[in-house]
This record gives C-alpha cells, sequence and structure tokens, in this order.
C-alpha cells in the first residue's frame, strides 16, 4: 500500500516536475555555457556537468528538490588550475584540470562514506540566510545589467549593484534599437514574474510565468521574421549563443602531473570548495523546500563525487549543488529529484533537436528570471522575519551577508559561525561553557515503556548549532509516525538555528503520523515571541517578568479553556505541599504554569531540588493536587518495587489485599493506619487503579498529590493526568 501511495505521488506530482526541468534547463543552458567560459574551459563542458549531474545525482543521491551542475564558488579555482597547471597553455592546462576534477570526485565519495555530511549541520541558521541573500544579491547584481540589454557591465557585485541606476538610465537615453528591444523584453519579462501570482484568470495561469516569458520572447522574433518589414532588432550577441558541434571533439583527462605539488593543491581546493558549496547549498535549498523534507547529504556526497568522477572522463566540470538553479526549481513547483533528471534530459533534447529555436530568446528574458529569483532569496520579508526572531539574529545575518559580498561564499560562512559564538558568550557571559561542554555527551534518549511508542529525549547543558548533530542523531532514529518528548528542562542555552530545526522535525512527524513535542522551556528567557528564538534558562526570580509564552504555555492556557478552568504562567505557592512525604527530602524552588478549578484543584510544573553539595541536582515535573472536603488516611501507592519514590515510608510495610492479588503483587500500599487505608480502597477504587496507568499517589490527609514522571508532562500527558485526577477524586469524594 505504501509503494503504491508513493507511485501515486510521484505520477501526480510528474507534470509540474517535468515543466520545472524544463524552466530549469533553460536557465541551466546559457549558465552552464557562461560558467565554463568563465572558468577558461570549452563551453560544453558546463553543460556535460549539467546534464551528468542532473542524471546521475537525482537517481542515486538522497536531497529532494536540488538540482545539480557546475558552480559559481568554482569558476577561480578552476580558471586558476587552467592557468598555473597549463603553464600558459590552456589547451594542455584543462587537461590536467580534468585530471584533479576526477580525482577531486573520489575524494568526495570518501567524505560521503566517512560520513562528512554532517558538517553541514555545524552551520547556524541566520548565517545560512545570510549566505542565502548575498547569493541572491549577486545573481541579482550580475543579471540586472544583462536584463537591461547590457552585455558588457563588469565590476564586483557592489560595484554592479552601484551601477543599476546608472544602468537604467542608458537604458532609456540609448540610441541602439536593439538595446532597447533587448532591455524591453527584459522589463516586461520581469512585469509578468511580479504580477503573475497577482492574475486571477485560471486560464492564463494554465501556463506558470516564465514559460509564458519564453512563449513571447520566441514569438516576439517570429512576429519580425513572419510579419514585419523590418528585421530582428535585437542583436545576436544578446541571444543565446549555441555553437555547432557541440558534442564534437570532447576532451580526455590527462594524469601526468598527478603527483606535482600544484596538481595536488588543486584537487584539494576542488574537493573543499565543491563540497563546502554543496553542503550549505543543500542545507539551504532543504529551508526553501515547502515540504520540509531533510535531505541525506552523505548520501548526495557520494553521488556527487560520482558524478564528478564521471564528468571529469567525459570533459565536463565539477558537479556541485547549485542554490540559485535549485531556488527555480522550488519555485516553479519542483517537488523531487525527477525535476533534476529532467533538467538534463531537456538539456540533451535542447543541444540535439532545438538549437536553432534557442537561439531565439533573448538573454535578457532569462537575466529576469534569475534577477526576480535573486530578489526572493534576499527580499525585505526575509530580513523581517529575521528581526522578528531576534536583535541579534540580524547581526548574524548582515555580518554573514556583507562578509559574503564583499570577499567569498566560504569567508562568509566562517565569519557567520564567529560572530554568532561571540554574540552567544555575550548572551552567556561565559565562552567557558562552550568550551566545557562541547565534546560531552548531552543527549539522553530512550523509550519510556517498551509496551508504547512514546520516545523521551533530555538535553543538557546547552543545545547550539556546534553540537546539534548529536541530538539529531538520536532524533534521527525515531520512526517518524511515534510519539516523541524532547525535554530542554535542563538545558541551560538553546539556540535560534536548534530551535528552528526543531520546528521542522515537529511538521515532518505531523505530517507522517506521529507526535513531535518540545518541553522544558517554560522558564527560559527569550526578547522575541517568536517560535525560533533562541532561549537562554532564567532564574527562578526572573520568572515573573518573562512574558513570552512558550507554545506548550499556549497549549495548556487552550486546556483551561476546554475545561473553564484558570490559568496563569507566574510563580505561586501552594499550602501543605510540603507536607507530602513526597517533599520531606525535596526542597521545592518554584511552582510556575498552573491550572487550576477553584482552590480544590490544581495542575502545575514545579521544580525542586534533591541532594546536596556536587550531588545536589534540580528536578522539574509536571504534579496534581486534589483538595479534599474530607479528611482521609495518609497513604503512598506506587508500582510495586518503585522505591526511590517511597524511601520515607520504610518503616511500614506494604498493604496487601487478599481479595485482590493482582492489584498486591502491582501495587506498593502504605501508611501510618493500616484499618482506615483498607477501608478507604474499596473495591471500585482498587477497580480503578488496576485499569488505569501507574502514578505516583500520596495523601497527607487534607489532600492527594499525583505525580507521573519526574520529568515535565507533555500536552498530552497533561490531559491524561487531568482526567486520571478528576475520576480518581470523584470515587474518593464518594
Amino acid at each position: 500500500m505504501v509503494k503504491e501511495n508513493k507511485i501515486k505521488t510521484f505520477t501526480t506530482a510528474l507534470p509540474k516536475n517535468i515543466f520545472s526541468g524544463f524552466v530549469v534547463s533553460l536557465i541551466a543552458l546559457p549558465l552552464g555555457l557562461g560558467l565554463a567560459i568563465a572558468s577558461g574551459a570549452p563551453p560544453i563542458s558546463g553543460i556535460i556537468s549539467a546534464i551528468i549531474g542532473g542524471i546521475l545525482v537525482s537517481i542515486l543521491g538522497g536531497s529532494n528538490v536540488t538540482i545539480t551542475g557546475p558552480g559559481n564558488g568554482l569558476v577561480v579555482v578552476v580558471l586558476s588550475a587552467i592557468t598555473v597547471l597549463g603553464s600558459g597553455d590552456m589547451q594542455q592546462g584543462f587537461l590536467y584540470t580534468l585530471a584533479a576534477i576526477v580525482i577531486s570526485g573520489v575524494l568526495m565519495v570518501i567524505l560521503g562514506f566517512l560520513r562528512m555530511g554532517t558538517l553541514g549541520d555545524y552551520f547556524p541558521s541566520s548565517a545560512i540566510q545570510g549566505m542565502l541573500a548575498a547569493i541572491g544579491i549577486g545573481i541579482l547584481a550580475k543579471q540586472f545589467h544583462l536584463m537591461l540589454g547590457n552585455i558588457d557591465a563588469k565590476g564586483s557585485i557592489i560595484e554592479l549593484l552601484i551601477q543599476i541606476p546608472q544602468g537604467i538610465m542608458e537604458l532609456f537615453s540609448s540610441n541602439s534599437e536593439s538595446i532597447l528591444y533587448a532591455g524591453g523584453v527584459g522589463v516586461i519579462s520581469l512585469l509578468i514574474m511580479i504580477f503573475y501570482s497577482k492574475i486571477r484568470n485560471k486560464f492564463f495561469q494554465l501556463i506558470p510565468a516564465p514559460m509564458w516569458i519564453v512563449v513571447l520572447s520566441v514569438g516576439l522574433f517570429y512576429y519580425f521574421e513572419y510579419f514585419s518589414s523590418s528585421p530582428y532588432p535585437i542583436d545576436s550577441t544578446l541571444l543565446i549563443n549555441i555553437p555547432n558541434d557541440i558534442f564534437g571533439n570532447l576532451a580526455s583527462p590527462d594524469f601526468g602531473k598527478v603527483w606535482s605539488f600544484d596538481f595536488i593543491n588543486v584537487v584539494i581546493a576542488l574537493t573543499l570548495i565543491s563540497s563546502i558549496e554543496s553542503l550549505l547549498s543543500i542545507k539551504a535549498v532543504d529551508k526553501l523546500d515547502p515540504l520540509k523534507r531533510r535531505s541525506n547529504v552523505n548520501k548526495d556526497l557520494k553521488a556527487l563525487g560520482f558524478a564528478t568522477v564521471v564528468s571529469g572522463f567525459l570533459g565536463g566540470l565539477n558537479v556541485v549543488t547549485v542554490i540559485a538553479r535549485s531556488s527555480v526549481n522550488v519555485n516553479n513547483n519542483g517537488s523531487n529529484r525527477s525535476a533534476n533528471f529532467f533538467h538534463s534530459v531537456f538539456l540533451i533534447l535542447f543541444i540535439l533537436l532545438f538549437t536553432s529555436e534557442l537561439r531565439k530568446i533573448p538573454l535578457p528574458a532569462l537575466a529576469a528570471i534569475l534577477v526576480y529569483t535573486g530578489y526572493k532569496l534576499a527580499s525585505p520579508e526575509n530580513v523581517k522575519k529575521i528581526f522578528k526572531i531576534g536583535k541579534e539574529q540580524l547581526i548574524i545575518f548582515f555580518a554573514t551577508l556583507i562578509i559574503t559580498i564583499s570577499t567569498s561564499l566560504i569567508t562568509g560562512i566562517i565569519s557567520g559561525i564567529i560572530v554568532t559564538l561571540i554574540i552567544h558568550s555575550i548572551i552567556n557571559k561565559s565562552f567557558s561553557m562552550f568550551i566545557r561542554n562541547m565534546l560531552k555527551p548531552n543527549v539522553l534518549m530512550f523509550k519510556e515503556n517498551e509496551s508504547d511508542n512514546n520516545y523521551y529525549v533530555s538535553i543538557k547543558n546547552y543545545c547550539t548549532f556546534l553540537n546539534y548533530n548529536k541530538l539529531k542523531s538520536k532524533l534521527d532514529q525515531i520512526p517518524e509516525d511515534k510519539d516523541v518528548i524532547v525535554d530542554f528542562s535542563m538545558c541551560d542555552f538553546v539556540d535560534h538555528s536548534v530551535m528552528e530545526n526543531m520546528n521542522n522535525y515537529l511538521e515532518t512527524f505531523k505530517r507522517k503520523g506521529g507526535n513531535f513535542e518540545i518541553i522544558g522551556l517554560d522558564n527560559h528567557g527569550t526578547d522575541s515571541e517568536h517560535p525560533f528564538a533562541l532561549r537562554r534558562l532564567i532564574p527562578f526570580k526572573n520568572i515573573l517578568s518573562n512574558q513570552n509564552f512558550t507554545k506548550r504555555q499556549n497549549s495548556l492556557l487552550s486546556i483551561s479553556k476546554e475545561l473553564d478552568w484558570n490559568f496563569t504562567a507566574k510563580q505561586t505557592e501552594i499550602e501543605s505541599l510540603s507536607d507530602f512525604g513526597y517533599f520531606k527530602t525535596r526542597k521545592i524552588k518554584s511552582i510556575t504554569n498552573i491550572l487550576s478549578n477553584s482552590d480544590k484543584c490544581r495542575i502545575f510544573d514545579i521544580a525542586f531540588s534533591e541532594g546536596e553539595l556536587i550531588a545536589k541536582q534540580v528536578i522539574r515535573a509536571t504534579m496534581f493536587y486534589i483538595k479534599l472536603d474530607d479528611a482521609i488516611p495518609e497513604f503512598t501507592l506506587d508500582k510495586e518495587g518503585i522505591f526511590e519514590y517511597i524511601y520515607h515510608f520504610t518503616s511500614f510495610e506494604d498493604i496487601d489485599f487478599e481479595e485482590y492479588p493482582d492489584f498486591s503483587k502491582r501495587f506498593y500500599l502504605a501508611g501510618k493506619d493500616e484499618n482506615a487505608i483498607r477501608k478507604l480502597f474499596s473495591h471500585k477504587l482498587i477497580l480503578f487503579f488496576e485499569s488505569n496507568p501507574y502514578y505516583h499517589i500520596e495523601s497527607n490527609e487534607k489532600a492527594l498529590l499525583i505525580v507521573g514522571k519526574e520529568r515535565l508532562a507533555s500536552v498530552k500527558e497533561t490531559k491524561s493526568l487531568v482526567d486520571f485526577g478528576m475520576r480518581l477524586q470523584k470515587i474518593i469524594s464518594k
């Protein structure tokens, strides 16, 4: 059944992925040619990289919506390699570089088998967002001038941005009919991209915006060819340039310099840049994926390496995951790896069958699609979202963005990591905390009951992008149709990257039929109400000033409304709580998140300490307090054998009921007045305990205390505890 559903889902999404692959191929074609030329390589080498990458990675890879091919980050490395290895002979240098590309692909495969894909988890989210925005600005800056018909614009990203107003003025003041028409096509194409979503005509929207741009661009050529007396005004330099006999004389790698120092340096540079660019792009594209799926980065790294080996042997460049074309894929509703495959198929078809038609598409039309894509990556709306998460995230974002634009992708992301560490240290007023706990196993996961599907994951000390992989490795072991409770109550600091990833897990588990709940953040302070904001454990005396409700607190508020109870997150006290035997050796520190029904029934989160000095530890749990109208005997009830709860009753013997052997075998019952306890435990009450989950229950004569597990309860567990306590109250009251 599952297999049939997957086939049905794949078949249903096939038309969208075919079209998305088609649109991406239109962009990949000129980009592949352009990147190859910019690298000093034959134009076909870029196309080979895109074709081989699309076919092999779509079959062998582990990502979902990424597109592969030649990457921007490798242009300088490849150009330098060809120049250095060829000693001035560019053709021979290219053959040596192909050999380096093949070996770098082998190394990427090895990195994949060594599971080094986890390196992608060590980058903070805001830094990745800054990298995305920088890439978007770079795309916009470089393509905007081409969209206006100017193919001669050169300079750095900042210089090209500064030249945009001048470029617009030059378009309107130009005397060249070719530039005016080309710029007009580019501007109209951009307007189509911007306003397409606002058009509500269902027939018009049958054709997506990029397809309208292609159709209208080619239609303009045919209008001038068949219906106008004037020749086609756009100069051939502004049309897609595809050389004749493009697949002739493919180059083969030359391994003659394989042991030279320069060759080894090139291999290392190609491997590092390809791996890091791909890992960052995969992580970034996962954020763009509407379904929030998680890529298997190690599998993808092996697939990219293998594709690079094949590409190098056939005369192609390194195969990497490319963010710009992947973004276009997502924007055009690409939903699985088939879009990458079809983009390669269309590239082959276009080169073999439609070369003459492709030459009719103006470059400004395709540049407009990229300008819109770049804007979406660096949209002001994205900056607003980051600001809502926290001001400190905005600093990380802009630091990464500015440094990436000014230098390079790798320098930018490293700077983003350093800035994030500095900010985290300032917030926590301690850098040593990160150093002390970085290598410690701070994540504990276990199945609380083998009979059910509940998994409990507890995190201690701190959880940031530096050690998030420890938590991720545990969560990835849990089937996504199970129930998971992630407890941060023992964690002093949780950063934005972890909070964002927890939300991704929540959505994934929800979609697969499981339940993913985060607890233990109610006593953590935050400067923002955003669910992705970083959390820092605050002193108990400051809990009252924490005005931002967590998701769990909002859920408890909803429960209170359903029950018509009251809810307060503020710290308070409960009379006679310390009279219970449970707290004879435990010191109460705080009581928060109180659901109450007048003064009789209260369910609350409590923090208490046990032990002293180096053995002292703080425990947080959820308990139910029921004030009784009539006095009952003092007793404690627990699961047989759970002595850690009842060690203070060791002077009392277990009270057994001969007529209820199953109850006596399963439960430990003790108290001062055995006769009164036997009288209280009627047939109905014993049957109630036998047919319900285990809880630790105490009576101090005036009230009942019900304790589940020595941890905070999830929302689901809180509802169960309320239901259990209310039914128990009714039985005892009678």
